[in-house]
């Protein structure tokens, strides 16, 4: 199932999403002046930036364990590098179609807060399933899905424009929120699991399904605990 958009109103501009989308894109097309450069010199640049969960594991490794501060850092900067068009339109467009509304509930400044520590639960979790792996993670669906989690809970009824394929033709559902972002957790676990049995400590690349249950979950989760904003309603779909 593929979102298209939603129904769901919202009552002031969403800025910070708009610069999110605006920065991630930015550095999309930094990435592809670098590859047509030298392609080897945006892999380089994406193994610099990228998130890979062997540094954390030999950083923490021995009796003198410590977390190099680069190491740290590429799980923020991973989360605004992408791996090709899909990959990038993907992710933005579910931002585009959530994010805003997001923000619409908790204000700017602690949308962009709530975004960058999903991203970084994301990531987390990712390192923590996958010690020892040198492939680097790249990609801000980790971050957009706390936005998906948090959409979850906040607006369950909310309607969602969904392009389903069904077996040689697609057609176009307005489906309750809760059965689209539902469905798609589900998905993300099963494939986690599944993608994780079937590798059996090989280093695989692929997608970070465990990322995006570690970003949903911890969407969830936090905008439980984040304030929201003063005079701010969910009007419609409670």
């Amino acid at each position: 199932m593929i979102p298209l958009r939603d129904d769901q109103p919202r009552y002031s501009t969403p800025y910070v999403n708009y610069f999110l989308i605006a920065l991630n894109v930015a550095v999309f097309f930094y990435e592809l002046s670098v590859k047509a450069q030298s392609p080897r010199a945006l892999n380089g640049l994406i193994y610099e930036f990228g998130m890979v969960p062997g540094h954390f594991s030999t950083s923490l490794a021995g009796p003198h364990a410590y977390l190099q501060p680069g190491a740290f850092l590429t799980i923020l900067t991973s989360m605004f590098l992408h791996g090709g068009w899909l990959h990038i339109i993907g992710n933005m467009w579910v931002l585009w179609i959530f994010g805003d509304n997001i923000e619409d509930q908790l204000g700017h400044l602690t949308y962009l807060i709530f975004y960058l520590l999903c991203g970084i639960a994301a990531g987390v979790t990712h390192i923590l399933l996958n010690a020892g792996s040198t492939m680097p993670t790249v990609g801000a669906s980790g971050a957009i899905a706390g936005i998906m989690g948090a959409y979850f809970l906040l607006y369950p009824r909310a309607k969602v424009l969904t392009l389903v394929p069904l077996i040689i033709f697609f057609t176009f559902w307005w489906l309750p929120a809760w059965i689209v972002l539902g469905y798609w957790f589900l998905i993300q676990f099963f494939s986690g699991t599944l993608t994780r049995a079937a590798a059996m400590g090989h280093d695989t690349g692929g997608i970070a399904f465990w990322a995006h249950v570690g970003g949903f979950i911890a969407g969830i989760i936090l905008i439980k605990i984040f304030p929201q904003r003063a005079g701010r309603y969910r009007y419609g779909y409670q």
